[in-house]
């Protein structure tokens, strides 16, 4: 009997859509095929393979649009669901921005085959319970997750686009806490994404020396002062700045909204000369869970927003360039990267008189003037050139538009997770006090 692929199945699904009345259309249909293994509290707990299906369908009615998604791939559900997002589409309020992406292109992503290596990944997590074990006595893991995801991917719209993409990955997520006694850690969590199970996961990343210090974080300190000083951001610590920056000043909502500071500095100077920060879903070995097409329908590229400090690119999708009247970037936001500077972490940290190693930040959404104020956690005191005491509880608040422009240093050391590229950034001017 013939296998219906997945370009079939989201291209009936466009005919249905057609026949319910929409205008235009897209579907993506996807299978997942994803083995698991599970730990909590240092012991397996779950083994199992996963076989989900999904169906995502988008129309546009008369300037309206309606969004649905199944997890079935039969006729009869993809006809129901058709109905149901026609009516959905014609029920919601019109807005000529709605529309998908021209046919420019139609190609197909297939990723070399990774050898299925079931054995080797599950060798390699009693290997890092064991290491864990035996290095880290004091560490707790208390959720661990291990996964072989075999993925195919279908995108189509009612324009005549075409995706097919088909993607292995295996990956690990960790999350722990350091316990002697009655003294504890907050709990912080590390994770990779790889082609293979060649390496092992504590020395993948930064993981190593993020749980080495959480071992250290067992005995803290207040800071005695409120000071102002440098604050060297990890490669772990991803959201603070590179997730607020595409949120906050670069992305669809910020633009369309006009909250962002950056809506007219396109060509300007918005950080240190130090800075380029890029979308580099493309940048493999370093980033290998990169989507290959835009959920509007365009082929993703690697994109500069910065570069020597100055904006480049926003991460507007259609919908937000539409709206917006500025350029679209045919990108994902997700997958990014930093590139590196010409001076070694050791260097960064022996010019730093005082300061903070920050590995986890806590703390509200920033406002639109890109202020931010939370709690440094799993974090560092940095005193006259070193590295010393694990910091309890301590505020840091800073303007982030202020602080690109007060980057002292890059280091040249970068890590990748197989999603971003990061190297430690050090921002100076940041106000630092104990609660």
């Amino acid at each position: 009997m013939k296998t219906t692929s997945f370009v079939e199945i989201a291209q009936y699904a466009l005919g249905a859509l057609k026949k319910s009345g929409a205008d235009k259309s897209s579907c993506i249909a996807k299978k997942t095929i994803r083995d698991e293994f599970n730990v909590e509290a240092n012991a397996f707990t779950l083994m199992r393979t996963t076989f989900d299906n999904s169906l995502v369908l988008t129309a546009i009615v008369g300037g309206r649009r309606g969004v649905t998604a199944i997890n079935k791939h039969d006729k009869a559900s993809i006809d129901e669901a058709a109905d149901a997002c026609v009516a959905l589409a014609k029920s919601s309020e019109p807005d000529d921005a709605f529309d998908i992406a021209e046919l420019v292109e139609n190609k197909v992503f297939i990723k070399p085959e990774i050898t299925k290596d079931r054995d080797g990944l599950f060798a390699r997590i009693r290997e890092y319970l064991g290491q864990v074990r035996d290095e880290f006595p004091k560490i707790i893991i208390e959720g661990f997750s291990s996964t072989l995801t075999d993925a195919e991917e279908a995108y189509v719209n009612s324009n005549g686009v075409i995706f097919e993409s088909r993607y292995d990955a295996y990956g690990f997520h960790s999350m722990f806490v350091a316990k002697d006694g009655e003294k504890g850690t907050s709990f912080n969590y590390d994770g990779a994404s790889f082609l293979k199970p060649s390496t092992p996961f504590l020395d993948s990343g930064m993981h190593r020396t993020l749980l080495e210090e959480a071992v250290k974080s067992l005995d803290t300190r207040m800071v005695d002062e409120k000071f102002t000083g440098k604050v060297i951001v990890t490669p772990a610590c991803t959201d603070m700045l590179w997730g607020t920056i595409t949120d906050n000043f670069l992305g669809d909502r910020a633009l369309i909204e006009g909250t962002s500071r950056w809506k007219d500095a396109l060509g300007t100077q918005v950080a240190d000369k130090k800075l380029t920060f890029r979308a580099a879903p493309l940048n493999e070995p370093h980033i290998i869970t990169g989507s290959r097409w835009t959920n509007d329908g365009y082929i993703t590229r690697d994109v500069d927003f910065i570069k020597d400090g100055v904006l480049k690119s926003f991460a507007l999708g259609l919908y937000g360039a539409k709206k917006t009247g500025k350029p679209r970037a045919d990108t994902s936001t997700y997958h990014c990267e930093v590139l590196p500077g010409d001076i070694a972490l050791a260097e960064i940290i022996k010019s730093t008189e005082r300061g903070i190693l920050l590995n986890r930040f806590s703390g509200g959404s920033p406002g639109a003037s890109g202020d931010i104020s939370g709690v440094a956690k799993n974090s560092f005191l940095i005193e006259n050139g070193a590295v010393t005491d694990a910091l309890q509880e301590t505020m840091i608040s800073f303007n982030i538009l202020d602080a690109l422009k007060n980057i002292s240093a890059i280091s040249r050391e970068r890590v990748t997770n197989g999603t971003t590229h990061l190297p430690w950034v050090c921002l100076d001017g940041i106000t630092v006090s104990g609660k």
